[in-house]
This record gives C-alpha cells, sequence and structure tokens, in this order.
C-alpha cells in the first residue's frame, strides 16, 4: 500500500482495545455529530478506543473539523489522504494506522446508530472464538436505483462466491480481530474492498456473524455511489472470480 499519507495525531501509547477506521471525503456536514456520537456510545461502554478518521482528499471542510475535534480531546488519530484515490484506498490507509486488538470500519454518513456500531465491536469481543462481525441494514431509506444496484450486488456476489455469511456485502461497521486482518493483505482500492474482506475471511475460515439494525436517513453531505460504481463492482468481481484476484 502506499505510503503517501500522513497527518497523524497520536492518542497514546497504549494499544487500544479497539480502533475504528472511518473515511470521510467531503463529509464536513456530518463528521462532526458521527464522530462525537461515535465516541460516547464506545465511553458510555467502557471500551478504550480509537477513532482514525481519514480526510480522504477531501476540498470542503472536513479535514479543518477534524482538526477542532483533536482539539477539543477526543481520542481521534488523523490520517490525510491528498488526492483521493476511492473509498477503499482511504480505509487501507486508516488500517496502517490502527493499533487497536480489533479493528473495524464504517462509514461516516450516520446511516447506522452509534449504538449499534458500539454494539457490533461488543459483540465480536465477547464471541466463543474469532468473528468478523458486521451489521445487515434493514428497511434502508435509498432511492429506487440505489435499492436495485444494491440487490443485484448482494445477489450477484453471494452465487459467484457463495456463502459469505452475509447478504449485506457493504453493510458497515465491519469489525475483526487484529491477527486476521493482518493476513488478508487486502489490496482493493475502491468499493469493491467490502467483499473482499467477506472472501478473504471466507478463505481464511473466519466465521461472520451478521446482526440486523434499522438503516437511517444519511445525517447529511451526498452519497458517493455513482453509475461508474456499479461497473467497477462488475469488473471486481469478474476479476476475483476468473482472474486471480483473490490472492
Amino acid at each position: 500500500m502506499n505510503k503517501e499519507r500522513k497527518s497523524v495525531e497520536s492518542v497514546g501509547s497504549k494499544r487500544p482495545e479497539l480502533s475504528l477506521v472511518i473515511p470521510c471525503y467531503n463529509e464536513e456536514d456530518v463528521i462532526r455529530n458521527a464522530a462525537v456520537r461515535l465516541v460516547q456510545s464506545f465511553r458510555e461502554m467502557g471500551v478504550d478506543s480509537e477513532f482514525v478518521l481519514v480526510d480522504n482528499g477531501s476540498v470542503d471542510n472536513t479535514g479543518k473539523i477534524i482538526d477542532d475535534l483533536i482539539g477539543e480531546g477526543l481520542p481521534i488519530v488523523k490520517i490525510k489522504v491528498e488526492v483521493n484515490q476511492g473509498y477503499g484506498y482511504g480505509v487501507l490507509q486508516g488500517l496502517q494506522a490502527s493499533r487497536g486488538d480489533m479493528i473495524g470500519f464504517t462509514c461516516a454518513d450516520e446511516q447506522v446508530e452509534a449504538q449499534d456500531v458500539a454494539k457490533t465491536y461488543r459483540i465480536a469481543a465477547e464471541a466463543k472464538g474469532p468473528k468478523l462481525v458486521k451489521v445487515r441494514r434493514r428497511f434502508r431509506i435509498d432511492g429506487l436505483f440505489r435499492r436495485i444496484v444494491s440487490i443485484t450486488y448482494n445477489f450477484v456476489t453471494i452465487i459467484m462466491f457463495g456463502g459469505l455469511g452475509s447478504i449485506d456485502i457493504n453493510g458497515n461497521p465491519k469489525i475483526l480481530p487484529r491477527e486476521y486482518l493482518e493476513r488478508m493483505n487486502l489490496q482493493s482500492k475502491d468499493w469493491f474492498l467490502d467483499a473482499e474482506v467477506l472472501i478473504k475471511a471466507k478463505k481464511l475460515g473466519l466465521k461472520v456473524h451478521e446482526f440486523n439494525v434499522m438503516a437511517q436517513m444519511r445525517g447529511g453531505g451526498t452519497s458517493h455511489v455513482r453509475f461508474s460504481t456499479c461497473w467497477e463492482f462488475v469488473v471486481n468481481l469478474l476479476r476475483y472470480r476468473f482472474g486471480g484476484g483473490e490472492k
């Protein structure tokens, strides 16, 4: 992975129980509320956490807001990507800086409640044996195009790769033990990263636990899924299934 980054603000030398990566691309409308609510939820649970906020090439005030949150004493690590190279690239940069015993990633859009993100960690931490724990978003408030894309993508991915333990491939957060994440050698710089994690979890024999949450409306800003994203999905599915992309 590229070492281009970083403006990194460390939150301490002790390894936290959880590192949660949040890629932020032009998320000035939502990132403050999302970060504050996540920090509060994990503090209420008594979990020693760090939140790795990746300014993923934003051209708005996202980076400044992250700086302000750090200045206010929140347990945040900031990663700076100068030029956006995709959702997956931002997540990968954040994962490189993560120090927790458990590591996960989620989105900044607040479509999953902070309490449900914390619940995801609790299930993973209390599981008998290592597991990848993630959410399945129920009753999603999406437009018709987004729903069709999501349903088709989930169906085709499951058919092509067999049981992945999930029917909501892109449902986040995803939280798993550090040692399994390191063994995955993740490569995807685009939206296929979520599928890559599940495909490699299956290859490593890491069980997936998926539980239902109520999807929320996006807290602000705009979705970054475009028509070109659909083409990326198709290319990546074919490459992984038939072209040796699964490493």
